[in-house]
């Protein structure tokens, strides 16, 4: 089934991408390492409109649509709210019909496949695309990249100018895989395009013959290790090598897409700031600043001012923390070995930059030290925070009150120097999802009572309030709920055989386990509650049931403490 939907949205992405309103209007290009996108069939379906169909033709051969879509592999291919955000925000723009594309990682594993043994977390390899693949994907090998690492820099003589090159010591190849997001409603289909690592040259007979059987498939191991799990630990220096090479492969082959489409379309260089933006969820996309700028005037010969105006007016970041010691760093020694010819250009941007903080705050060496691009120290640091909001058009936080205090506590001097870079939007989730698809009951009742318009007309909810005080309305709420609930406990009882009162209140909390996540206040209020009802005879205590479900890094030992029963 999935296949043969995949066929016509794979028609109506080509169809869109062919589109002259598509190619003559700004486009976005959201830059993530994470897509949350969940399980595409059911919410395809919806937007599509085809799910009443399908469910009757489904019964007529005598299957259940919702036990066969309970059957569909999640893309392991996220994390946490970054990617959900990823995810719903590529929703939005393809039931909004803002051309975009999403560009991310074709994870083989993704995270890990989570298990528990003796109360402590176990990992497994999560091998989402089976043994089949997965039915949605379709391969691009036509629009494959070569991305290099390591290697030097030379001076070379070009058009009687000596000029900086990056001569490259390894070099792989970027293959394409296009997932669609399907426009509610529309036949707008969007690319999801996520970047696999192959080998160029995967297998060397010559060593192979020798009998040097580990040489022969050394290049198809070092590439295949790229894209081989979501966010490598990098408690150890191979690990924090193989997170930098996974971020620079993604930026370098969607920067380069990005510039293919961009002069596919007719556009010139010049033009790309009012055709394109670049954003960059978070601060992992960060070094597509760099790979931009060394594309321009190492590749395409232009002054360092003329790529300057063009790179920092196409790109745009988005800030998901307040914490300094959560900001992405990088040992400047790793970058130089790995990428040398960007490091040489973040020296460059950080110098212009450092130029323009001592004419705002001239003898002011502790300001030039905190926004520098490099944090200076026994082990010298990159700060790729700074180097996102030096080189962005515009810095958004995630909610008004996240932005406030990104001006006024995080990014207070850059707000300073550029009052009208740093601003909020406000994020949320798609109502298609998360409504529609999730909440089936929900849905029927909304639609009941202010009509079918809604899921493409967030603002209409807005007139569900005029009932709030309506008692059949509230029955009716509460049934819903009531149902909602059953099904929940049902699950509850045929998988953990634990039976629950659907009386009580359910108490949930369901987020990646991390020390600022803070589930552990969550455990000292059931404590405080469970202490209460042992020591106040008096004490009234509504029926609670607590829900926590949570993935802790591999790496990260208190988080997995954390999780351990």
């Amino acid at each position: 089934m999935g296949r043969a939907l995949a066929e016509l949205t794979t028609f109506d992405l080509l169809a869109t991408e062919a589109d002259a309103k598509i190619k003559n209007a700004k486009s976005v290009n959201y830059l993530s390492l994470e897509f949350l996108i969940g399980r595409l069939t059911g919410n395809n379906l919806i937007s599509m409109g085809l799910y009443e169909q399908i469910t009757d033709a489904m019964a007529e051969l005598g299957h259940n649509l919702t036990d066969l879509l309970e059957e569909e592999r999640d893309p392991s291919l996220g994390n946490g709210g970054l990617g959900r955000l990823a995810a719903c925000f590529m929703d939005s723009c393809a039931a909004q019909e803002f051309p975009t594309v999403g560009y991310g990682l074709h994870y083989e594993y993704g995270l890990f496949k989570q298990s528990f043994k003796d109360g402590r977390q176990q990992e497994a390899p999560d091998a989402w695309r089976g043994v089949e693949g997965y039915p949605w994907e379709v391969a691009r090998p036509e629009l494959a990249q070569e991305i290099g690492f390591y290697g030097e820099v030379q001076w070379v003589v070009e058009n009687g100018k000596e000029v900086r090159k990056w001569v490259p010591g390894m070099t792989v190849k970027a293959m394409p895989w296009d997932l669609p997001i399907v426009g509610y409603e529309s036949d707008t289909v969007y690319p999801l395009r996520l970047w696999e690592c192959q080998a160029i040259a995967p297998f060397s007979l010559e060593s192979f013959n020798n009998g040097d059987y580990f040489e022969a498939q050394h290049a198809l191991i070092d590439a295949g290790n790229i894209t081989k799990v979501l966010y490598p630990n990098d408690n150890h220096e191979k690990g924090k090598t193989l997170r930098l090479m996974q971020q620079y492969f993604h930026s370098a082959a969607s920067v380069r897409d990005i510039l293919r489409r961009h002069e596919a379309a007719g556009y010139s260089l010049e033009d790309l700031p009012k055709q394109e933006t670049i954003q960059l969820n978070d601060t992992h996309p960060t070094i597509a600043i760099p790979e931009l700028m060394r594309i321009l005037i190492d590749e395409r010969g232009l002054e360092w001012d003329a790529a300057w105006a063009i790179s920092s007016q196409t790109f745009a970041y988005t800030n998901h923390t307040l914490l300094p010691e959560a900001l992405e760093t990088w040992p400047e020694s790793l970058i130089q070995r790995l990428l040398p010819r960007h490091m040489e250009i973040i020296f460059e941007i950080n110098h212009r930059f450092l130029q323009e903080v001592r004419a705002m705050w001239p003898g002011d060496g502790e300001k030039q030290a905190k926004l520098s691009i490099i944090q200076e120290g026994f082990h010298r640091m990159v700060r790729m925070a700074n180097l996102c909001v030096i080189g962005s058009y515009a810095v958004n936080g995630v909610a008004a009150l996240h932005s406030e205090l990104v001006k006024k506590d995080l990014f207070p001097e850059f707000h300073e120097m550029y009052p009208t870079r740093l601003h909020n939007v406000t994020n949320g989730i798609t109502p298609r999802r998360w409504l529609k698809f999730c909440n089936p009951g929900l849905s029927a009742l909304i639609t009941d009572k202010i009509g079918s318009e809604w899921p493409a007309k967030l603002e209409q909810l807005e007139q569900v309030a005029k009932f709030a005080d309506d008692a059949k309305f509230q029955k009716e709420f509460m049934a819903v709920k009531k149902e909602n609930k059953q099904r929940l406990a049902d699950w509850v009882s045929e998988n953990m055989g634990i039976e629950l009162d659907t009386d009580a209140i359910f108490d949930v909390q369901i987020k990646r386990l991390h020390e600022y996540k803070r589930q552990h206040l969550d455990l000292l209020h059931i404590l405080s509650l469970y202490h209460r009802i042992i020591n106040d005879p008096e004490f009234d205590c509504v029926p609670r049931v607590c829900f926590f479900a949570a993935k802790a890094a591999p790496g990260y030992h208190l988080a997995k403490e954390s999780s351990s029963q």
